[in-house]
């Protein structure tokens, strides 16, 4: 089976390239902008759609603005004009919608809006004007020389590359590079070995597993202290804006966001890899993984984990294990965690409404069973996870079942 993937790659103020990629990008904002203008004329004057193929012949004969002529190729403007047009389905759906449903909207959906006069806009190249040659991705001559040299072509089930992006940030631009590879069509077959994720915030995934392995904790302290140093310097920082002239966002709390998510991409991505290189080398067939849909919605916690625990991209974690696993045949299953936390998996009970009590959880992070047995909270909740899919994980009896985790730092 074939998949897309994506590399990405920074580039700074100090890079060589950069004042001629962020002019391009503002050239692609240009662009975008004139043909939106075309667009909503049309629309606002005639009630007519002006679709990609209409606009590109008229923006190649337009003579007095020459936009569409300034981009680094025409291959390029035909890919912003596109982007236009995926903005304007958006928003026709978007009003049918509307339409139908008018409770579940603020507001009536707006059209397209203008980009920034001083702004840039996302620029992208294809396999048509970027080629790859030995390893090496070569630009067309307008980018005077600019290379780039992929890392996914050092791997073994790469196919094909597909485009560049170019995605303009405050101080320094993304490059991601797309390209596709061919991962397992099926997963590995069924060998009654799994293992289950619990998610949560100290404790950034509980693993456990039914084959005797020690269950282990993935420690979440790290992304919930880069959280809190982000939180705490933006609201530093906005005071003085809002104090000094009046604003709420400035460039340096840009540059603390931007700093923050890379902090965060870095640490689950080791994370996530981490969990697949273990599931390998132990021959686990299939991953659980609890997730509750809405779970950070009116979160009531206190105003401090409030923060900690809604700012931390979980979701994200979780699709970075899921495609990571399914590039090597490890299947991954999503299930809703309802009751798990409150039932005991020691006793043997099931996770249902019926056998919930969580008076045993009798402080953050520990959990006695009926029986009096001590056991990690999280570690009976992820037991728990896994019998929702799995009931009969532990047919063999749960002998020999480790209790108390082992935690990690991926950092």
């Amino acid at each position: 089976m074939i998949v897309q993937r994506v590399e990405k790659h920074w580039i700074k103020q100090n890079n060589f390239f950069y004042d001629m990629l962020c002019d391009f990008t503002h050239k692609a904002k240009n662009l975008y902008n004139h043909a939106n203008f075309l667009v909503r004329e049309e629309f606002i004057r005639n009630n007519k759609w002006l679709r990609y193929g209409d606009l590109d012949k008229r923006l190649k004969a337009d003579i007095a603005f020459d936009d569409y002529k300034q981009m680094p190729t025409a291959q390029s403007a035909q890919q912003t004009l596109r982007l236009l047009e995926k903005d304007w389905k958006s928003f026709f759906k978007a009003i049918k919608d509307w339409s139908a449903h008018q409770e579940k909207y603020l507001g009536r959906p707006k059209l397209p809006k203008y980009k920034l006069k001083d702004g840039k806009h996302i620029l992208i190249l294809t396999n048509q004007n970027v080629k790859l040659k030995d390893g090496v991705l070569h630009f067309p001559k307008t980018f005077c020389g600019f290379t780039i040299t992929p890392q996914w072509v050092k791997q073994n089930n790469f196919v094909s590359f597909q485009q560049v992006r170019f995605i303009p940030s405050m101080k320094s631009l993304v490059v991601e590079l797309v390209y596709n590879m061919q991962v397992p069509d099926e997963p590995l077959p069924d060998n009654g070995r799994y293992m289950s994720m619990d998610i949560g915030l100290d404790n950034l995934a509980t693993v456990v597993n039914n084959v005797g392995l020690k269950p282990m904790i993935i420690n979440g302290k790290g992304l919930k202290s880069i959280n809190k140093y982000y939180h705490k310097q933006v609201a530093h920082y906005r005071e003085v804006a809002k104090r000094m002239n009046g604003r709420d966002y400035t460039a340096r709390m840009n540059s603390f966001t931007g700093k923050r998510n890379r902090k965060m991409d870095d640490y689950m991505h080791k994370a996530s890899k981490y969990l697949i290189d273990y599931a390998l080398a132990h021959n686990i067939h299939t991953l659980v993984i609890g997730n509750n849909k809405e779970w950070k919605q009116n979160s009531s916690m206190s105003k401090n984990v409030n923060q900690s625990f809604v700012g931390i991209p979980h979701m994200r974690f979780m699709k970075m294990v899921q495609y990571k696993a399914q590039n090597v045949g490890i299947n991954v299953v999503f299930t809703e965690e309802s009751y798990t936390s409150g039932t005991s998996f020691l006793d043997g009970e099931e996770p249902t409404k019926a056998n919930y009590k969580k008076s045993r959880r009798v402080k953050r992070g520990l959990f006695i069973s009926n029986k009096g047995i001590k056991i990690n909270a999280d570690v009976n909740g992820a037991f728990q996870i896994m019998k929702k899919v799995f009931p009969k994980a532990f047919a063999n009896g749960i002998e020999g079942v480790a209790l108390h985790p082992v935690r990690v730092s991926v950092a």
